[in-house]
């Protein structure tokens, strides 16, 4: 594991979809988005691998807290939490 509680992290802006990689398991929205690291949830295959019958690593996953503006700047003060993958996060 590499985030801690409470680490700053960003989403990659990443479009494997653009190179033919098509089952991508983090949301367009958040992509580029600068969130917190809530909670390692454990590690799990990489279900981006497992989509296509691949040999799939085991990586973290993390609950990540987003301010909703910071994903939609009209948003009144919410926040958003999300599972990612380690391999889309990259310190902020």
């Amino acid at each position: 594991m590499i985030f801690a509680p409470g680490s700053a992290v960003r989403v990659r802006d990443d479009w494997p979809e653009r190179r033919g990689r098509c089952h991508i398991r983090t949301p367009h929205y958040v992509r580029g988005v600068e969130g917190k690291i809530v909670r390692h949830l454990g590690d799990f295959a990489n279900p981006e691998d497992l989509a296509f019958a691949r040999p799939a690593a085991t990586v973290p996953l993390y609950h990540v807290r987003f301010d909703a503006r910071a994903v939609w700047p009209d948003a009144t003060g919410d926040e958003l939490m999300i599972e990612i993958f380690q391999h889309w996060l990259e310190s902020a």
